[in-house]
């Protein structure tokens, strides 16, 4: 053992943490506990912090959407943000679970990679990638992120979204463009977002990266909510004379695992509103 390794050791774990962490979290405990902060003195004294950390602490956490104005009775609730967030680290494990089985099918009939992903507001998370066993394959990895209106995995779980929450997420946003073909505009993002919904699948011809073809499908919970989004990526030469084979197998796909997560042909889409009351419900 080195002395490197043994001073490790030595050390107790409380080293290794961050006060200003930990304000953060009593905080959200605090508030999550039924305390709406409107007495700021009680609040810091109950926290043995000073009034000012804890102003500091409620903008900051407000920016990130952790907390948000409780207009009905005045001072601060959990956010949307946290309670998203919670839903899609609980969640996500069930839904990479029944996605793996349709993913890997998917590689071995068609030798292209598959990747699963999850919409984290103007951005899309990749929760599952399977690859062939190729030396050319997709170098994406697990957690990493794309802009939503640039991927066709963004693009498709936008599409199933309503209007209006597009609406907000984009409305006055810089929007960059990955590559020519990308939207750059709330008008032509729009006009792609119609295209893949009439379609029932988002196609990219090198929108991300030249010579690369990916289609993506949506993946909708028993609300008939889009939760997240598959694709199958390959280079041009492996969708020759069967892109219509590969784009049905992937419907096809998406749809058995929107099966597994309780959905049927028969479920519509939650309003916004009414999506919010479910993720507050089940915290």
């Amino acid at each position: 053992m080195t002395d490197a390794t043994m001073t490790d050791a030595a050390e107790p774990a409380e080293a290794y943490l961050s006060p200003p962490v930990q304000r953060a979290a009593a905080l959200l405990r605090q508030i999550a506990g039924g305390d709406r902060v409107d007495n700021m003195s009680r609040t810091a004294r109950a926290l043995d912090i000073n009034r000012t950390t804890l102003l500091r602490l409620l903008h900051t956490l407000h920016a990130e959407q952790f907390i948000e104005p409780d207009g009905e009775r005045g001072g601060w609730r959990i956010g949307i943000g946290l309670i998203g967030l919670a839903a899609q680290a609980f969640y996500s494990q069930d839904l990479v679970q029944a996605a793996v089985g349709a993913a890997d099918r998917l590689v071995e009939n068609f030798g292209l990679s598959a990747h699963l992903a999850v919409l984290d507001g103007r951005e899309v998370v990749f929760v599952l990638r399977r690859t062939p066993n190729l030396f050319i394959a997709s170098n994406i990895r697990v957690g990493s992120r794309l802009p939503a209106h640039a991927a066709n995995l963004g693009r498709i779980i936008l599409a199933h979204l309503p209007d209006e929450q597009v609406e907000r997420l984009y409305r006055n946003r810089t929007m960059p463009a990955v590559t020519a073909h990308t939207p750059t505009t709330l008008a032509q993002l729009r006009r792609r977002l119609q295209e893949d919904r009439e379609a029932g699948l988002a196609w990219s011809d090198g929108y991300v990266e030249a010579g690369l073809i990916s289609v993506a499908a949506a993946v909708f919970d028993a609300t008939g909510s889009p939760v997240a989004a598959l694709n199958v990526s390959g280079r041009s030469s492996d969708f020759e004379g069967q892109r219509e084979r590969i784009g049905a197998a992937l419907r096809d796909a998406a749809e058995s695992i929107s099966r597994r997560l309780g959905w049927h042909p028969s479920a519509r889409p939650l309003a916004p509103a009414q999506d919010a009351a479910r993720l507050f419900g089940q915290f």
